[in-house]
């Protein structure tokens, strides 16, 4: 009895959680006020090369995140003055809970609450309240090559990034945050998890070029530009990516034609 009473409970809370979330969500997809976009710089391990890059850090390294940002609703005519406004906040010392690698669907839903919970407390930026909160977790590229998995949630407007502590990889960290930037905005991947192959036609940014391979750009939540029918590559910055249909549906740049 007390089992059921405590799932009772809890479907309660994340149907309370879901309506806030779809009201923020519509606000961010309406594309008539700024939205307000917070980065918080996490340093992800206790390297001194780590530690001193996240110090180093400033608003300006992001600027183009938001510039971007502009010239994709300007092309799909939903011109705001400024669509984003991106302000990073002091680096914090708290890491989030990370997603569970193998987990329920119920443990995915726990972490979520965990995480927008976690958020919740570590929050400090002067400014503007942001209604998009990205927790970017830095990582000394000496250390490994190979980054774990970014998450952004549409469901609590929130995202956990991981990103090189390299001035070199500047840009690509900016591609990966903006991908990240519009799963928090309900846009969805469109690339096979297993392969990492963008998938055909949503995922490329000319699906109707000929010949279709090679991709001269790559769709955003493509990830990666399609070379042949097996290989593909990380874009060396935004300026070689663009907002496809699909997204600009799903993120309410564009209406849909269906």
């Amino acid at each position: 009895m007390f089992k059921k009473f405590r799932i009772l409970l809890l479907l309660l809370v994340l149907a309370t959680v879901g309506l806030g979330a779809w009201r923020a969500n519509a606000r961010l997809t309406a594309w008539e006020h700024t939205v307000h976009v917070a980065i918080y710089p996490v340093a992800a391990d206790d390297s001194p090369t780590t530690a001193r890059f996240v110090s180093e850090l400033n608003a300006e390294q992001f600027a183009e995140i938001a510039q971007w940002l502009q010239s994709e609703s300007d092309r799909y005519g939903r011109s705001v003055l400024q669509p984003v406004g991106l302000n990073l906040a002091p680096a914090i010392a708290a890491k989030p809970p990370l997603p569970p690698s193998h987990g329920s669907t119920l443990d995915i839903m726990l972490w979520s609450l965990k995480l927008r919970w976690w958020a919740a407390q570590n929050d400090k930026i002067s400014g503007p309240k942001p209604q998009v909160r990205l927790y970017v977790l830095f990582h000394d590229p000496e250390r490994g090559n190979v980054l774990p998995h970014s998450t952004g949630l549409s469901k609590g407007q929130v995202g956990i990034i991981h990103a090189f502590a390299h001035r070199l990889q500047r840009r690509q960290n900016n591609v990966v945050i903006a991908h990240e930037l519009l799963h928090t905005f309900g846009a969805t991947d469109k690339y096979d998890l297993a392969t990492q192959q963008p998938i055909y036609p949503q995922g490329y940014a000319e699906p109707e070029r000929q010949p279709r391979l090679p991709q001269q750009l790559t769709e955003i939540m493509g990830g990666r530009r399609p070379i042949d029918e097996n290989h593909a590559e990380i874009p060396a910055g935004l300026a070689a990516t663009l907002i496809g249909p699909e997204t600009a549906q799903e993120i309410g740049l564009q209406r849909s034609t269906r």
